[in-house]
C-alpha cells in the first residue's frame, strides 16, 4: 500500500511512449517505410503474395478530388507501372475502416484521371490495412475482398480494386511464413525471418533519429496539452462543450505548427484528434 503507480495506472511520458513505440506505432511505421522503399516493396510483396517490378513513393503527395470535396493524404502510397497500393498501419479500431478503404480506393482512380487516363487504363487497386485488432471478430488473420455477383459468385466484377485487412493478433493463424513472422513482429516485436531482422534495424534506426523523436514527442505533448485543456474547459461549460471548443482550438494551433514542420497531415490528425479533412483546411491556409 502507498507504493508509486504502475505503468498501467498512470500516463506514459512522450519519451517512455518513444522508447516503446514498435512498427504498431503510426508513426514510426509511417517513417520507415517512407524513407526505405525497399523495404516497402519487399512488405507488399510479402502481404499480396507476388513479385513487384518496381514501386515510386509518392512522397509528401497529397490527393484532392478536383469537385471541392474531402481530400486524403495516403500514409504509404507507392505505384508501380500498372498497380497503385496504399498501405496503412492501424493499431486501434477506429470503426470506419471499411468505408476509408473505399474512400482511399476512389480517391486514388480519380487522381488517376485527373491525369488524363482512360478509365480501361486504370491501374489495379490494393488498399492493405495492417490492423493490430481483429476488426471484423472473424477470427481470421486476413481477410481480403474484391467485387463478385452474389447470383453467381463465380463471377467476379474484375474493376481491379481489392482490399486487404491484416490482423496481427490472429498471426497463427496464418499459413505464410513470411505474413507470419511480420505480423508476430507487431504484437511481440519476434524476429523470425530475414526479412523482420531487416526491418527490425530499420525501426531501431528510426528510434535513433533524434529529429524523428523530437517531432514525435511535441505531438504527443500538444495531444495531452489539448486534452487536458479539454477537461478544464468541461468544468466550466461541461466536458462535451469543452472537447469541441477547447480541445479543437488548441489542436488547431497544434496542427499549424506541426504542418510547419513539414510533418504528414494524416499522422496529425491521429495525433491531434482533428479530422484530416480539417487538418488539409489548416494547410491550404498556410499555404
Amino acid at each position: 500500500a502507498g507504493g508509486e503507480m504502475t505503468d498501467n495506472e498512470r500516463e506514459l511520458t512522450p519519451a517512455e511512449k518513444w522508447e516503446r513505440a514498435t512498427l504498431a506505432n503510426n508513426f514510426i511505421f509511417y517513417k520507415v517505410m517512407h524513407n526505405n522503399p525497399d523495404i516497402c516493396k519487399k512488405l507488399i510483396e510479402i502481404l499480396l503474395e507476388r513479385k513487384i517490378d518496381h514501386i515510386v513513393m509518392k512522397q509528401e503527395e497529397e490527393l484532392e478530388i478536383d469537385y471541392g470535396k474531402k481530400g486524403i493524404r495516403m500514409d504509404v502510397y507507392a505505384a508501380g507501372e500498372k498497380e497503385a497500393y496504399n498501405l496503412e498501419m492501424q493499431a486501434s479500431d477506429t470503426g470506419e475502416l471499411p468505408e476509408r478503404a473505399r474512400y482511399y480506393s476512389s480517391v486514388i482512380d480519380v487522381d488517376q484521371l485527373k491525369s488524363g487516363a482512360q478509365y480501361k487504363d486504370l491501374k489495379d487497386n490494393y488498399i492493405i490495412f495492417i490492423c493490430v485488432r481483429d476488426i471484423f471478430h472473424k477470427g481470421l488473420a486476413k481477410y481480403s475482398f474484391e467485387n463478385i455477383c452474389h447470383e453467381n459468385p463465380e463471377l467476379m466484377l474484375n474493376d481491379r480494386t481489392y482490399k486487404y485487412f491484416f490482423i496481427a493478433e490472429n498471426y497463427d493463424k496464418i499459413l505464410n511464413k513470411e505474413q507470419k513472422a511480420f505480423l508476430k513482429l507487431i504484437v511481440s516485436n519476434s524476429r523470425m525471418s530475414d526479412f523482420t531482422e531487416k526491418l527490425s534495424d530499420y525501426i531501431k534506426d528510426a528510434k535513433h533519429n533524434i529529429q524523428w523523436r523530437r517531432q514525435f514527442m511535441d505531438l504527443e505533448r500538444e495531444k495531452t496539452y489539448a486534452y487536458n485543456q479539454g477537461l478544464k474547459e468541461g468544468k466550466e461549460e461541461g466536458i462535451k462543450q469543452g472537447i469541441e471548443q477547447g480541445v479543437e482550438k488548441q489542436a488547431e494551433e497544434s496542427a499549424v505548427k506541426f504542418l510547419n514542420e513539414k510533418v504528414s497531415p494524416e499522422v496529425i490528425a491521429k495525433c491531434v484528434g482533428l479530422t484530416l479533412e480539417r487538418v488539409l483546411e489548416l494547410q491550404k491556409g498556410i499555404k
